[in-house]
């Protein structure tokens, strides 16, 4: 049974209804990106609230998806809330949006269980809140592309954008003030503000766009895309977990099934879109080239940013704030107020990015972005372990510059090129390329810096222990630590050597036996992130050469997105005259032609000359793009009501052609 929604267009809204659709969608968008990054720095806590040590076995798995179960669940669902949303009204999803992030930060909140039962509980209320997060993320750029006119939008989704990405760079010093008093606060901060921008939103926001006749739902599209991603992330996810003897799981049955699972799904899931009437995924939109660079863009950079502020925080949390004395316990909060550089750049240069792309076009200023954002890169790949804070600070001041710069004009150029009543489809898929990106960084930086790990880790750290008058089989034992055990070791401030060989019974009796001054080396704070400091460079090096290489080709994409092009649904629903390409040479032989002919003008025009001049003008009306030339050429002996042959213009149909112009 298919349900219709009548479709109708609101009322024009009032001067004011643009700032609070934008002051109301910032709030949305900066609620939900907060929560993005709030975990990375407080996980120490929350292990320790929920009494986990996440070094044990088979607790890494579940850390990660502990991370990435809202990314998940977002990215899946973006496109179809979307889709439902041009049909259904974007305002009413985007509160419901509201809502259900909301009861899913009350249940994160109140949490009951420990050890494994209280973390797969906080997955399964993650992914609560991922579902949230997705009407959110889908309809916020739609809401503001309605509310705004074309001249302003680059402006309202500069600020939002400001949300987006500066709520990931806040989340991290929130959550590292808020674990500090209580691991469950980190979740109880969302409840306030998402009942009061639930309330609001049910209050102020109107929909401004016609909703669509409801027509079928894509079913089969749906359940292919979600299977599809959910497929390919599982395989990212379990890929950087050691399987085996191996330092990760590319070689996991688990991995290859889930892999191959996923990209079937997603190839079976783009012949599905072509075939169906109503799809999830209009495709048609990538004829666009505005959206389609735009989109492309837009993914390569989140590839290129996505994971970076986990590899930053494990650089400051695991390696250098203890290298300068800071305690495990104060580690995330500062580490959190230590990129905030980062979020001024972006905070500076958005606003004035989207302003400006509003009157000068977009292309230039996204391409700059990009381009500044490879200059940051490859100055912090330029950094020694143990740098100077300053230098470190104006390094990430440049990334988020750059950042800031093209995620306005990039955002304005996408939303702009589609037609309103797919701007909904179109939000969710421009939120889809952003989220996956975000996830397949994280996957693809944490590959890298363990396959680097994997071969530096093991002679460093034998190298470094040696020294120490510990038995070779527990250097060795130490040395092939999995790297990824090592990595969340350093972020959650665990030090390996201690709780190996202080906590346990042979390792307490071999403590005993050994220098006291050699077990003060080994159990300080310092000595671990100290012995793995190099290694981790040359791994974090990699990923910031790759983070400077897709930067690059962000821009270099970014140059060819043509000039300011901006869809306008009132010129889409006049007549389309012609879509034939009119070329020079084509004109010229038509007026050529027309002059050659133009002896069948005289009233003494033999009936080969008039027909030869209505063949002439009617190329002519051809080539000047008038549709219906061709159609209403008369036969050669057609006669007028008068009994004598069709003026030559009547005949041609020019003046009709013509009149459907104006």
């Amino acid at each position: 049974m298919v349900t219709t929604a009548s479709p109708r267009r609101m009322a024009p809204p009032k001067s004011n209804y643009k700032w609070i659709a934008l002051s109301n969608t910032t709030l949305g968008m900066l609620m939900a990106t907060i929560n993005q990054t709030i975990l990375i720095i407080s996980l120490p806590a929350v292990f320790r609230g929920i009494h986990v040590n996440p070094l044990h076995s088979g607790q890494t798995s579940l850390l990660l998806w502990i991370l990435m179960g809202f990314n998940v669940a977002t990215t899946i669902l973006l496109v179809s809330f979307g889709r439902i949303s041009d049909t259904y009204g974007r305002v009413r999803l985007y509160n419901l949006g509201f809502l259900v992030f909301t009861l899913g930060s009350v249940m994160l909140f109140l949490t009951p269980g420990k050890g494994t039962a209280g973390e797969w509980e906080l997955i399964i209320f993650r992914f609560v809140q991922g579902i949230g997060g997705a009407f959110l993320f889908a309809n916020s750029a739609a809401i503001l592309t309605d509310a705004f006119p074309a001249n302003e939008r680059g402006l309202a989704l500069g600020l939002n954008q400001i949300a987006a990405i500066g709520g990931s760079v806040i989340g991290l010093v929130l959550g590292g003030l808020l674990s500090a008093i209580d691991w469950r606060a980190i979740f109880l901060v969302n409840v306030p503000v998402g009942l009061f921008g639930t309330v609001w939103a049910y209050i102020a926001l109107r929909e401004l766009s016609s909703m669509q006749d409801a027509k079928r739902i894509d079913w089969w599209g749906n359940l292919s895309f979600a299977l599809g991603l959910l497929g390919v992330m599982v395989g990212l996810t379990y890929s950087i977990s050691p399987y085996q003897n191996h330092a990760m799981g590319w070689s996991s049955p688990l991995v290859i099934i889930s892999l191959t699972v996923g990209i079937a799904f997603l190839i079976a899931f783009l012949i599905i879109e072509t075939m169906v009437d109503s799809p999830m995924f209009h495709l048609n939109l990538f004829r666009t080239r505005a959206f389609s660079i735009g989109n492309f863009t837009g993914l390569m950079g989140a590839i290129a940013r996505g994971g970076l502020s986990f590899m930053i925080i494990i650089w400051l949390q695991g390696i250098w704030l203890p290298l300068h004395g800071v305690s495990f316990a104060n580690t995330p909060l500062q580490a959190g107020i230590d990129t905030i550089p980062q979020m001024v750049g972006f905070l500076i240069f958005g606003p004035i990015s989207g302003r400006l792309s509003d009157r000068y076009g977009p292309r230039w200023f996204a391409t700059l972005g990009m381009a500044v954002s490879a200059i940051g890169f490859i100055l912090l790949n330029m950094l020694p372990a143990d740098f100077h804070y300053w230098t470190f600070a104006f390094d990430i001041f440049v990334v988020g510059a750059g950042m800031g710069l093209f995620a306005s004009p990039n955002t304005s150029a996408i939303m702009s090129s589609v037609p309103a009543r797919f701007r909904g489809a179109a939000s969710g898929m421009r939120a889809t390329f952003m989220n996956a990106g975000m996830t397949l960084s994280m996957g693809l930086f944490f590959t890298m810096v363990i396959s680097s790990l994997s071969t530096g880790l093991p002679v460093t750290i034998t190298r470094g222990l040696r020294h120490f008058a510990l038995p070779p089989a527990v250097i060795a034992h130490l040395a092939h630590l999995p790297p990824l055990d090592v990595l969340f070791a350093a972020l959650l401030g665990y030090n390996p050597l201690k709780m190996l060989l202080a906590r346990t019974a042979a390792g307490k009796a071999l403590l005993a036996h050994l220098p006291a001054s050699q077990v003060a080396t080994l159990t300080n704070p310092r000595f671990f992130p100290q012995l793995i400091a190099h290694p981790f460079m040359d791994a974090l090096r990699v990923v910031f050469l790759f983070s400077t290489a897709m930067t690059l080709l962000s821009a270099v994409l970014s140059v060819f997105r043509g000039e300011r092009f901006i869809y306008d649904d009132e010129s889409a629903e006049a007549p389309v005259l012609s879509t034939r390409p009119l070329t020079h040479s084509f004109l010229v032989l038509a007026l050529s032609l027309v002059w050659l002919s133009k002896e069948g003008v005289q009233p003494e025009a033999s009936v080969e000359q008039e027909a030869s001049l209505r063949r002439s003008l009617t190329l002519l009306a051809w080539a000047l793009g008038f549709p219906d030339a061709q159609d209403n050429e008369p036969e050669e002996d057609q006669e007028s009501e008068h009994g004598g042959h069709a003026p030559y213009h009547q005949a041609t149909g020019f003046s009709a052609a013509h009149d459907s112009r104006k």
